[in-house]
This record gives structure tokens, C-alpha cells and sequence, in this order.
């Protein structure tokens, strides 16, 4: 009975934070008898399900860390954390690593910080606060407080020994001088350039046409490298300090992008590609490897791409990720292979040689100042599920050499390296205990120590279950991944909810996801298990972590078929066909993309998927681009039955707002039960915390309500 009393003492302790007095709590009318009742069920439903039940509000406590850095020269950490919407940059100094935060920012306004980067000498910190990074339609402030005021995409700098901030005014996209006293950034799509102390004003440093982006600081501090764009097409310039013009690298009738400098900053390397005008150019489109010494204006194209769909541009994290940092060795990713892996070139010889492989992926990629090692961020390991988990592995550039570092139940991401190549910190997680900093030695094994603890809430991890890898196949027998979170205790005939990430090209993990919008969605569906929900979290085609063929199906996307929706069909079906699910009640959920494919299982399958959630659901645009008023955007609606909430921001600059509009009016006519929630100003990341713990509650309500579980 210790879990009685545990249930017992949690509600009591619950019921008195109003600080009642037990005699004013008793002595109010039906008090008692809700008590009792309350008790009852709480005790009843630990029977049932064998675990504690806790609210939303305790485990969203859990705060996001990510952007993680470290000072070279000192060893200090550097990151931010995103605790309940107060966003903030945090130091861990060596060697105690206490966590302090260098910025006080104690409101939820909803102005993320992005772009942090520590300079050379270990001194400084700078970051960008405001705006949404990962919008599709605009890169603009955002407000999603309403305030009455404008907001403003900021510059920051932070001098890291005295913990000095300072604002530098309207400005994205930095890069800090290789001097550690200036910083370079991104202003009404020119370069601008200000002291880091705050000394001078922010000035324009030079003008041009398009847009400048990609901008790199040669080794000596004197030349701007950068790319100019023009929509689909771009050049590469160089920036003198010293100079009168612009020099244009080989300008051409291509789309040149990712310019980088060599070592010695005499030669530049970049990527070249056709340049997709009028839509004439069909794909796969191959690209190209470039290199231009800068004494010479000699241009040579080093390497080209297969010519076939796997070797067109990698759709990956860092795209390209071109790297110079060795006179004879140029590293770049390509899916040439049929998995995302890194090559390394000679630029003399043309040399091309493999440096990972196997049937995983590599990303987060991490370079040593030296270019001797790189660390990555893969899906590989001594288990078989490791193929949806993260470990660090870390490469030899010289020998090819490919080492994990990092094994077993948890999921590892974001690796740096703290001083030289022997040390390394990287963020840390496992089911029962969410993402902290670690550091470790690579040449002690087992020497993982994760630091900052104490940013954590008091909530007992515990209760979480450890999520299961899970493969079956969908009726045209294409294979399909997933995480089952099965509820702890004996479960029998239990409802059970299909969740659908969205993207695509995104895959959900066995534990705590790295991409913020993943990490939310995680600890509402360890949530609904905790109320005795079975959840399903499917990987299906379109997504990475399982090879080009995985990621690149044929007939997938609105354009195409979208024979994906084959794979949320099995997953329903293989919950129905399970022991502990009631598979009369199925229920699904998902947000952008995976709101677009929670509309298509609620219009083609209503016998099967009985409540849904679509959460700012690409609901016409990926049927081909269709409109709402096209006989295909008809299609989504024929057949739909199942009640359904529709959530969405209205500033949302990846999904318009207009498509839920649109649907909740097509329902609604079709006399379909439907609900919705609205966030005037939000977008489509939940900038505003208190919008996100809406959305979070507004989804577990509509669930339960219309789908309960059955004591």
C-alpha cells in the first residue's frame, strides 16, 4: 500500500498550497465529499496504471537548454536556457561549472535568443534576441506578448569574466572579428560592424545589392568573405577593409553559396550549383566543389556530384557543411551513399575520400581548431535502437579513424571541444532525467560527468516510462519506425494516440529530443501516458534518421501521392492489434506537417482515429499547393467524421493562418464537431510560454474529453 499513501500524501499537499488551514478547508461546504472522491480516484488510477499522476504545469517546469559553446582559453561553458518562456544566456565556469545566468530577462515576452557564439579569446559572448529563425515565409521581430510597444531583433554582447551585458543595437546574424573586440552582423540585409565593449556606435561597413549572408572573417582580420543573394541565384565577395570595392569571385550564371576560407586565408572554397530559374532546371540537380586562389584569380571546380538523386544537395542540417581547415583537406556531407556522411577532399590531388560510413547519420557537426578532428552527433550504437537515439563520435581527419565516445540509453547532442581535442562537452540526457551539459576526456572511457544540475525543478523524473523502439510495415510493405510510451503497470485495452511530428525531414527519438519544438511535444505525450494513454510517435517516410531511400520515398508529398500516409494507417492499425489498446479508441495528433497528416487520418479514417488534434496543419499546401477553393482541398474533408480541435497562431510564418480558417469552415459545414484555439501575434513555434501551456492543456483536454480512459 506505499503507493496509496504516496498518491494520498501528494494530494493533500496539493490541496493546501491554497494555504488553507485544515479546519477552513474541511469546514467548507462539500469539501469533503470531493476530497474523498478525489482521493478515491487518485488511488484508483495508481492501482490501474502503477504510476503517480502529475499536472502539465510540473514537468513544462523542465527547462530547454541548447546552444552550447565553450570558452577555449578557459573552459568555461556557455549556453542558454529556456525556463517557462525566460530565455537567458548561462555560464558554467571551470571547474566547478556552477551554472549563473549572465542576462536577467524574468518575463515571458516570447523573444527567443539565437546565434550564440563565444570569440576567440574566450572573453566575450554574443547573441541575437527576437524574431523567428525558423520561418519559412519572413525573418522579421515578432510580438507574440502584444505589446503595445514594437519589438526588435537585438544584438547583444556579453563580456564573460565581469558578466558585463551589453546591447548593441538592432542587428542579426554576427560574426566576431578574429581581433575579439568587434563584431560583424547582419542589419536591413547589409553588413554593419560595432565594438563588442560598446565603445563605438554600430556603422555600416560596406553596401551591396542583395542580401548579404554566410559572412566570414579571414584569418588575419583584414577580408570579409560572404555570399550576396538574389533570390535564386548568388555571388561571392570579398571585403577589404582597406579597399574601394567589392571583389567579385568568379561571378557566373550559378547559384554560389558557403563561401569558406583556407587556412592561410590566400584560396577561398564554396559550393556551386545551377541556378533554378522559371523552374526550368529539373532535378536532381548536381553541384559542384570550387576553389579560387585569390593571388591568381585561378577558379578550379575540385569535385562535382554524382549525377543521381542521392547525389544532389544533401536536405540536412548545415546542408553542405564546408569546412577548410587543413591546407590538403577539405571536409564537406553528401548523401552520395545513401546515409548523410562526411567526405574529405585534396584540394591539390582531387583526392575524395569517405571519413564515416555505415547505415547511420552523422550532424552537429564540430570542428577542432586545428581541422585534426571532427565531432558528430550520430545514430549509431552498441544496440539496435540506437538508430533512434543520438551518440557523439568523433573522426580523424588524417586516418578516416571513426570512434564513438558515447554509448548506451541516452541520447547525447551538440558536442564542442573545451580545450584542444582531449576534452569535450556536449548536452546530456536519459529518459528519467532531462538535457544537462556533460563534459568528458576522450582518452578515459566512462569519464562522462554531467554539470548544472541544479537547473532542474523539483519534479521526480522517475515517472517518466522509458519510451520503446518499435518497426512494422505499412500495407504496401514500406518499413515504419517509431517510440511506443506505454503507461507503467499492467495496461489492458487502453486508448491510445498516434502522434505525428512535423517537417518532414525530422526524427523522434527514444528519450529527449535537441529541436525545442520535439522537447515540448515529448513531455506532453509522457503526460498523456501518465493518465493512462498508450502513445504511439511515429517515424514515417519523409523523415531522417533511416537513409535517402527512408527520406526520399517515391510518391511522397502532396504533389506526389502522399503514400506516407500509409505509415500513419499502420501505426493506427498496428495500436489496434495490440493486447493493452482498446482499438475501438484510437485517437492522433501532430503539428505543421504532422497537422496536414492528422487531417488526412481524421478524413480518410474516422473508423479508426476516433479524436484528433491539428495543430497549425499544412492542410492545403501540401496537397500540390492547392487553394481553398480547389476540388483537392475538397478532398481533405470528404469523409471526416471524428471531432476534431484546430489550434494555430496567427503570425505564423511557416503554415498561414488562412488554412485553419479554411478547414474549421469546410467542417463546420459539414456538421463536423469542431473546436479551436486562437494566439493573436504567436507563430508557428509558441514564442509566448503561456500560449505553449495552452496549446499543451487545450490538446490533453480535447483528448480526454472526447476519448476517455475508463477506471
Amino acid at each position: 500500500m506505499d503507493h496509496i499513501h504516496i498518491s494520498f500524501h501528494h494530494f493533500i499537499h496539493r490541496s493546501f498550497q491554497s494555504r488553507l488551514s485544515v479546519a477552513e478547508f474541511f469546514g467548507r461546504s462539500g469539501v469533503v465529499i470531493r476530497f474523498i472522491c478525489a482521493v478515491y480516484c487518485t488511488v484508483f488510477s495508481v492501482i490501474v496504471t502503477g504510476q503517480e499522476k502529475y499536472s502539465l504545469d510540473d514537468i513544462f517546469a523542465t527547462p530547454y537548454l541548447s546552444q552550447l559553446n565553450a570558452a577555449g582559453n578557459t573552459g568555461d561553458l556557455v549556453f542558454s536556457v529556456n525556463e517557462r518562456g525566460h530565455r537567458n544566456v548561462y555560464i558554467a565556469r571551470s571547474p566547478g561549472y556552477r551554472p549563473e545566468n549572465l542576462t536577467k530577462w524574468n518575463a515571458d515576452l516570447g523573444q527567443e535568443i539565437t546565434s550564440l557564439c563565444v570569440s576567440a579569446d574566450g572573453q566575450w559572448a554574443v547573441f541575437v534576441r527576437g524574431g523567428d529563425h525558423a520561418g519559412n515565409f519572413a525573418l522579421r521581430a515578432v510580438n507574440p506578448a502584444s505589446l503595445v510597444e514594437p519589438q526588435q531583433i537585438l544584438l547583444y554582447s556579453v563580456h564573460l569574466p565581469s558578466g558585463k551585458v551589453t546591447r548593441i543595437g538592432a542587428g542579426d546574424f554576427p560574426e566576431i572579428h578574429p581581433d575579439s573586440k568587434r563584431v560583424s552582423f547582419r542589419k536591413d540585409d547589409q553588413v554593419w560592424i560595432a565594438s563588442l565593449d560598446g565603445s563605438n556606435d554600430p556603422e555600416p561597413l560596406f553596401h551591396v545589392s542583395g542580401q548579404v549572408t554566410a559572412m566570414q572573417w579571414s584569418p588575419d582580420g583584414d577580408r570579409l568573405l560572404f555570399e550576396s543573394k538574389y533570390g535564386s541565384y548568388s555571388f561571392i565577395g570579398i571585403f577589404r577593409q582597406d579597399g574601394e570595392r567589392i571583389r567579385w569571385i568568379d561571378p557566373s550564371y550559378r547559384r554560389d553559396r558557403f563561401p569558406v576560407w583556407s587556412p592561410d586565408g590566400q584560396s577561398v572554397t564554396f559550393v556551386r550549383a545551377l541556378a533554378t530559374v522559371g523552374g526550368l532546371i529539373k532535378p536532381p540537380v548536381p553541384w559542384s566543389i570550387m576553389t579560387v586562389n585569390l593571388d591568381t584569380d585561378k577558379v578550379e571546380e575540385i569535385w562535382t556530384s554524382p549525377a543521381t538523386e542521392r547525389g544532389a544537395s544533401p536536405r540536412w542540417p548545415g546542408t553542405f557543411n564546408l569546412r577548410w581547415l587543413q591546407e590538403d583537406v577539405i571536409t564537406f556531407l553528401s548523401y552520395q551513399d545513401g546515409w548523410p556522411h562526411l567526405y574529405k577532399i585534396n584540394p591539390r590531388t582531387r583526392r575524395v575520400e569517405q571519413l564515416t560510413t555505415g547505415d547511420f547519420t552523422v550532424e552537429q557537426m564540430s570542428y577542432s581548431r586545428d581541422g585534426s578532428r571532427i565531432l558528430v552527433a550520430a545514430n549509431t550504437g552498441d544496440r539496435p535502437d540506437d538508430i533512434d537515439r543520438k551518440h557523439i563520435g568523433m573522426v580523424d581527419v588524417a586516418t578516416g579513424g571513426f570512434e564513438l565516445l558515447t554509448k548506451g540509453e541516452g541520447i547525447e547532442t551538440s558536442p564542442v571541444f573545451v580545450r584542444g581535442t582531449d576534452r569535450i562537452a556536449f548536452f546530456s540526457s536519459v529518459p528519467h532525467r532531462p538535457t544537462l551539459p556533460a563534459l568528458m576526456d576522450v582518452n578515459k572511457p566512462g569519464s562522462q560527468r554531467t554539470v548544472a544540475s541544479s537547473l532542474l525543478p523539483d519534479f521526480d523524473y522517475q515517472q517518466l516510462v522509458t519510451p520503446e523502439h518499435v518497426a512494422f510495415k505499412a500495407e504496401d510493405g514500406h518499413p515504419v519506425y517509431g517510440q511506443v510510451f506505454r503507461p507503467k503497470g499492467q495496461v489492458k485495452d487502453a486508448p491510445a494516440i498516434v502522434y505525428i511530428h512535423g517537417g518532414p525531414p525530422r526524427q523522434m527519438l527514444l528519450g529527449w529530443h535537441h529541436s525545442d519544438y520535439y522537447f515540448n511535444d515529448y513531455m506532453l505525450n509522457q503526460y498523456l501516458v501518465s493518465q493512462g494513454y498508450v502513445v504511439l510517435s511515429v517515424n514515417y517516410r519523409l523523415g531522417t534518421g533511416y537513409g535517402f531511400d527512408f527520406q526520399y520515398a517515391k510518391r511522397t508529398g502532396g504533389k506526389n501521392g502522399v503514400e506516407e500516409y500509409r505509415d500513419i494507417l499502420a501505426a493506427g492499425k498496428w495500436l489496434a492489434a495490440q493486447p493493452f489498446v482498446d482499438a475501438g479508441r484510437i485517437g492522433v495528433w501532430g503539428g505543421s506537417y504532422g497537422g496536414f497528416l492528422t487531417a488526412m487520418a481524421l478524413s480518410k479514417n474516422s473508423d479508426i482515429f476516433k479524436v484528433g488534434v491539428n495543430i497549425h496543419g499544412a492542410n492545403y499546401r501540401m496537397l500540390g499547393g492547392a487553394g481553398p477553393t480547389s476540388a483537392r482541398a475538397d478532398s481533405i474533408t470528404a469523409a471526416w467524421t471524428s471531432p476534431v480541435l484546430i489550434i494555430h497562431g496567427s503570425d505564423d510564418f511557416n503554415v498561414r493562418f488562412t488554412e485553419s480558417i479554411d478547414l474549421a469552415n469546410r467542417l463546420l459545414g459539414k456538421g463536423v464537431e469542431v473546436e479551436y484555439l486562437v494566439f493573436p501575434d504567436d507563430n508557428h513555434h509558441w514564442m509566448l510560454f503561456d500560449n505553449l501551456m495552452k496549446r499543451s492543456k487545450a490538446t490533453a483536454r480535447f483528448i480526454m474529453e472526447k476519448m476517455p480512459v475508463k477506471h
